[in-house]
């Protein structure tokens, strides 16, 4: 009996770290698997929002007809471009005849009709293109143009009396072109575009005439009523309609 004991404990020994083998590899032995996600490939969407199409060629001209024609709604457009290539070409003539003048007085006189000839042609022109366009030139815009561009220019017919009488003729070709181009740049605020620039190149070069000798006064008035009227009435006639 004590044999079959001692048979049954020794069996019963070999067969324990087979058993505790068995657990442990069953129950705590932790599993290690590859994570799902990591290989699953992200779905692409079935239809890629396309990119925002360009407006084509067609409809930006339009959109830009369309801009430049509110603006002009609100401008005053009969500004004369070969208009103001007639008066610069009469004023460069002005200051070569003014230049051989032996007297203020006389000097004076030539300006003064140039003057006159200057503006007709202003007005027959710009009227010219206000009935071409269909407009007038008492409309809303044209009014506020005049409002801004007279004052500054009658202020300079005053100052040309004051100085010539206090001696101070040598002031006046400067006088002109500052006070000139004050008018174009306020006026042209309700004008197309090129027009505030030519006043700003005429008050730049009216501050310069301040400071030139007395002598240049007719190279500087041919600069400025001739070739800025040249060259801008030029640059509106192409863009502008005449």
């Amino acid at each position: 009996m004590q044999t079959e004991d001692s048979s049954a404990a020794v069996a019963a020994q070999s067969t324990f770290p087979e058993s505790f083998a068995l657990c442990k590899t069953k129950y705590l032995t932790k599993i290690v698997s590859a994570p799902i996600l990591a290989s699953m490939s992200i779905p692409e969407p079935a239809h890629r929002p396309s990119a925002p199409l360009a407006i084509d060629d067609h409809a930006r001209e339009n959109l830009r007809f369309i801009r430049e024609t509110m603006e002009r709604a609100g401008s005053f457009t009969a500004v004369p471009g070969w208009g103001g290539v007639a008066l610069g070409i009469t004023a460069l003539g002005a200051s070569f005849v003014a230049a051989q003048q032996s007297t203020r007085a006389e000097w004076l006189i030539v300006w003064l009709i140039e003057a006159a000839i200057a503006i007709s042609i202003a007005g027959w022109t710009a009227l010219a293109k206000a009935r071409r366009a269909h407009d007038s030139l008492l409309s809303g815009p044209a009014r506020k143009f005049a409002l801004s561009f007279v004052p500054p220019v009658f202020a300079g017919g005053i100052l040309t009396y004051v100085l010539f009488h206090a001696g101070l003729a040598s002031a006046v070709p400067a006088t002109w072109l500052l006070l000139y181009g004050t008018g174009v740049m306020t006026g042209g605020a309700f004008s197309i575009r090129a027009v505030p620039f030519m006043g700003l190149c005429f008050i730049v070069l009216g501050t310069v005439t301040f400071f030139c000798p007395a002598s240049w006064s007719d190279i500087m008035l041919g600069v400025g009523f001739g070739g800025f009227h040249i060259i801008f009435g030029a640059i509106i006639a192409r863009n502008y309609g005449g």
